[in-house]
């Protein structure tokens, strides 16, 4: 007889048991947060704030990277959960399998063409004359540990997907943990500038990606490795369904590219430096709300492919009652908190701390809009409506923000940059709505 699994996705999800089960992905995405957002506390503090500015303009690169391990992790989870869902499950680890292969591919891709054409690159993203070198040793660590940055992604959606997000959970905070300690030990310790910086963000990944590769090749799980079946519309519908995730982080990249641009042509590097603390702020501020979507997103794909429609509705529902909590928490901690966070990073920078400071009072608003955008295009993604769940992505990423910043600055100067923000959430909101009451009342 062969070995019997129970998948914990099976059970009826309600109030705290959902809760529950997305607590892990919450918590390691507020971890993901915090190390990465230590990146820039330590190179603020113990480089300058050139360099922080530096990463900033390489950031675009990251952004894909991690937009395509996110695009293969979202749009493959939804595919292997709702297999599980269906009793498939040899399929559903014959195309987990190949979507690892896949990520890692890539990964190896990106690192040789990244390398290849490393000043070109840089010089592309409108790096100056003070700032290249900053950004020339930080991109060349980041390309080097490419693999690991997406198998991370790719390991922590699909370590939920198996019914395993506390071991998801574990290895993230080992990674944060790691992260902190090689970028003390890096940078105060051995004084090695931004290039410890992006050395210790690299081992740091490389924890959950090997760990996680161990795992997965013992069989301890209904998911597990096995011999692959080479199925152009698996990988085709993978990336067509997790699209949004990567138009999110494409558009992530172009709207840095913006911010950028705007900053430095109004303020200089501590302009782009004040940004840099921005945007890195958010991505810890929106940890619970992007951990709360992925930890949900299973559960979600697991219903929808068991055809239980009321029970999927009333998921959905719930889901986004608490978002609406944490988006008014994250609101008030931003609102009341952004000198002390500005602090953090600027302390010593008298310029770069008032610029971020006032960023701070405009740019909190949009955290109130921002956590029902992002769940609605996780969810939409779950239930494999990837053209729906681009779209808002699109608009909230890119599409609003791109024409706020090529006009509102024009008239408000800096106030006009930050005020892009909150009003492409606000206005992204205005679509979600009706898309995901269309989608889940049919």
């Amino acid at each position: 007889m062969g070995e019997v699994y129970s998948n914990p996705l099976a059970q009826r999800a309600h109030g705290p048991a959902l809760l529950r089960f997305a607590a892990p992905s919450m918590i390691m995405m507020l971890f993901m947060g915090l190390y990465t957002i230590t990146d820039t506390f330590f190179v603020a503090r113990f480089v300058h704030t050139d360099a922080l500015s530096a990463i900033n303009i390489v950031c675009p690169v990251i952004n894909l990277i991690v937009g395509l391990g996110t695009m293969l992790a979202a749009g493959g989870s939804a595919i292997v959960a709702a297999k599980v869902g269906q009793g498939k499950v040899r399929e559903a680890r014959q195309d987990f399998t190949l979507i690892i292969l896949v990520g890692l591919l890539t990964g190896l891709a990106i690192t040789a063409l990244g390398l290849l054409f490393l000043e070109e690159i840089v010089w592309g993203l409108g790096a100056s004359e003070r700032l290249f070198p900053y950004c020339r040793d930080y991109l060349t660590i980041q390309l080097v540990f490419a693999v690991g940055n997406i198998m991370q992604v790719l390991y922590q959606t699909l370590f939920v997907t198996a019914g395993k997000p506390t071991l998801g959970l574990i290895l993230s905070v080992l990674a944060g943990v790691a992260n902190i300690a090689f970028d003390g030990f890096f940078l105060v310790f051995l004084q090695m500038g931004i290039k410890g910086a992006a050395l210790g963000t690299g081992i740091g990944s490389m924890i959950p990606t090997l760990m996680g590769t161990v795992f997965f090749f013992t069989g301890r799980s209904e998911l597990h490795f096995c011999r692959p079946r080479l199925d152009a519309a698996v990988l085709w519908k993978s990336c067509s369904n997790g699209a949004s995730e990567l138009v999110s982080q494409l558009s992530t990249a172009v709207t840095t590219f913006l911010f950028n641009a705007s900053m430095m042509k109004l303020l200089g590097e501590d302009g782009v430096a004040a940004v840099t603390v921005m945007i890195y702020a958010q991505f810890l501020l929106t940890a619970l709300t992007i951990g709360f979507s992925m930890g949900v997103a299973p559960v979600i794909s697991y219903h929808y492919g068991s055809g239980d429609e009321k029970q999927l509705r009333s998921i959905v529902y719930l889901c986004f009652r608490c978002i609406l909590v944490v988006s008014l928490f994250v609101f008030l901690l931003s609102f009341f908190g952004g000198e002390t966070i500005a602090g953090l990073f600027a302390k010593e920078n008298a310029a770069v701390f008032a610029i971020t400071e006032e960023g701070f009072s405009i740019v909190s608003f949009g955290f109130l809009f921002s956590g029902c955008n992002i769940f609605a295009s996780a969810c939409l993604t779950a239930l494999s409506k990837g053209k729906a769940s681009a779209a808002i992505s699109f608009l909230r990423t890119f599409g609003w923000i791109a024409v706020l910043l090529l006009t509102l600055p024009k008239v408000f100067q800096v106030m006009g940059v930050w005020l892009a923000i909150p009003l492409a959430e606000l206005l992204t909101l205005g679509v979600t709505v009706p898309v995901v009451r269309c989608t889940i009342t049919r």
